[in-house]
C-alpha cells in the first residue's frame, strides 16, 4: 500500500502505522489530536470536520468531536468497532489522491509541532512479565533463595502506580528523595536517591470502560487493548528496597514515569504478534487461558547516546491480555486512558538486559559509555532514550518512536 504523501517505502511512519498524538501547532496553543505519517502530524480531527460537516459522515462514529480535543480519551471512549472505522478511513484519505486537495492545508512539519501526553491516564498499573527480569532480580536480592517468588508463574504480578506523574517524552525527571537504609547501616536516612535507575518497558493504552464488578476475559481483553507507547519505569532503587516490605513499591516508583509521545495502535502490530514462550508447567488457572500471544518488539535503551542494552519483547512470559483480565478478575473496572506497563524487557544475555540493575549488576559491574565514563546508576544530568520498532507487513517496519528524559538534581 502506498500514499500520496512523500514518504520513502521505508520509513518506520508510513502508511501501515499511522499512530496517534496530541499535538499543538507553532502559533495556535490548542491541543487535538494528530496522527503522524512520515515526518509530517495530520490534523486529525480538521479533516474529519470537512467530512461531517458537509454532511458525509453518515451515522458512523462523530470522530471530528473526538479528535478535537486535549487527549485520546474521547476516541478511546468509543471503542474497538469505531477504532477500526477510524484506520480505515485514515488509510483512504493518505492513500486516494482525491482526498490530497483537502487534506493537505491540515499536514503540519513533524519538527513544527509541539508533542504533549497523549492521554489524560486514568489508572496506571505496572506488571513484572518477564521471567529473565523477574530471575535476575532475584539472584540480586536474594541469592539464597529460589531466583522467582512462587506464585510468578501463576499470575502476572503487578502494583499499582501513580497516575498524576505519567509524563511525555522529553519531560525532564528530579532526582527522587526519600528514606534510605542499606543493610549495613545502623538506622534509615533521608536524601536524595543514589542509586537511581530506568526499566525499559511497553505501555499498554485502555478503552472502552466496564462497570465496578464486572470481568474482562482473556477473548475480550483485545477489544479493550486500543494501542501501545514504550515506556520507562524510572525506579529509586534504594528508597524502594527499604520501603518495598510488606506491600511493595511506593515513592522508589511514583516520582515518574515516562512514556512516548505516539500510540501506536494493536492493529499496526498484526505483524508482530507471535506465541507466547511457553506456559505448560505449570498450567495457568483457567480465566487466564485464551488465545493469549506476545509481541515481536525490539527495544533499544541509550544512556547519554551509548547504546547499553537491546531487549527483546518476544521473550515476556505474560501476554497483555492475560494481564488485563487479572487486573479485572477481582471486579476492578476499566476506565479510558488507563495505561499498564509490562514490566521491565530482559533477556538472557546481558546486552538484552533492560535496567540498570540488571546491567550492572546491582552497580557492580559499571557500564562503561563511549565517552570514558562508566555508570552503576544514573547521576546528574544524564539522558536515558528508548527506541522501538515492530516488524510489519513484507519487510518494513512499524516504529514505536521514542521516550527520553534527563535526570535532574533534587532540590
Amino acid at each position: 500500500m502506498t500514499t500520496w504523501l512523500d514518504v520513502p517505502v521505508d520509513h518506520q511512519f508510513g502508511i501501515d502505522n499511522l499512530p496517534y498524538g496530541v499535538f499543538s501547532a507553532s502559533g495556535d496553543a490548542t491541543r487535538r489530536v494528530g496522527v503522524r505519517i512520515g515526518d509530517v502530524v495530520l490534523d486529525a480531527g480538521a479533516v474529519a470536520a470537512i467530512g461531517r460537516d458537509a454532511g458525509q459522515a453518515g451515522s458512523g462514529p462523530d470522530l471530528a468531536t473526538a479528535w478535537q480535543t486535549a487527549s485520546l480519551n474521547a476516541f478511546l471512549a468509543l471503542g474497538r468497532p469505531a477504532w477500526t472505522i477510524a484506520r480505515a478511513w485514515l488509510t483512504e484519505i493518505l492513500t486516494d489522491d482525491v482526498h490530497r486537495t483537502r487534506v493537505e492545508p491540515h499536514l503540519h512539519p513533524l519538527d513544527s509541532v509541539t508533542l504533549h501526553l497523549p492521554i489524560e491516564v486514568a489508572d496506571y498499573v505496572d506488571f513484572y512479565a518477564s521471567e529473565d527480569h523477574a530471575s535476575n532480580v532475584g539472584k540480586i536480592f536474594r541469592p539464597d533463595n529460589a531466583a522467582l517468588p512462587p506464585n510468578w508463574k501463576h499470575l502476572p504480578i503487578g502494583y499499582h502506580g501513580r497516575s498524576g506523574t505519567v509524563v511525555v517524552s522529553g519531560t525532564d525527571v528530579v532526582r527522587p528523595s526519600g528514606q534510605r537504609k542499606a543493610p549495613s547501616d545502623p538506622a534509615p536516612v533521608f536524601g536524595p536517591s543514589i542509586r537511581l535507575d530506568i526499566e525499559a518497558e511497553l505501555g499498554y493504552v485502555v478503552g472502552g470502560a466496564t462497570e465496578v464488578g464486572t470481568r474482562v476475559s482473556v477473548e475480550e481483553a483485545v477489544d479493550h487493548l486500543f494501542g501501545v507507547v514504550i515506556l520507562n519505569d524510572w525506579s529509586a532503587r534504594d528508597i524502594q528496597a527499604w520501603e518495598y516490605v510488606p506491600l511493595g513499591p511506593f515513592l522508589g516508583k511514583s516520582f515518574a514515569t515516562s512514556i512516548s509521545a505516539w500510540v501506536t495502535p494493536l492493529d499496526a502490530l498484526a505483524q508482530a504478534r507471535v506465541a507466547l514462550p511457553g506456559q505448560e508447567e505449570p498450567a495457568v488457572l483457567p480465566y487466564l487461558e485464551g488465545p493469549a500471544f506476545g509481541l515481536d518488539l525490539h527495544l533499544e535503551v541509550a544512556l547519554n547516546g551509548t547504546v547499553v542494552s537491546r531487549p527483546a519483547y518476544a521473550g515476556m512470559y505474560w501476554s497483555p491480555v492475560q494481564m488485563l483480565a487479572h487486573l479485572t478478575v477481582g471486579g476492578a473496572s476499566l476506565r479510558n486512558g488507563d495505561l499498564f506497563g509490562s514490566g521491565t524487557v530482559s533477556g538472557p544475555e546481558k546486552g538484552t538486559r533492560g535496567s540498570l540493575l540488571e546491567l550492572t549488576w546491582n552497580g557492580a559491574e559499571p557500564l562503561v559509555l563511549e565517552d570514558g565514563s562508566t555508570r552503576g546508576f544514573l547521576e546528574d544530568g544524564d539522558t536515558v532514550t528508548i527506541r522501538a520498532w515492530a516488524p510489519g507487513p513484507g519487510s518494513s517496519r512499524i516504529g514505536l518512536g521514542e521516550v527520553s528524559g534527563t535526570i535532574r538534581p533534587s532540590p
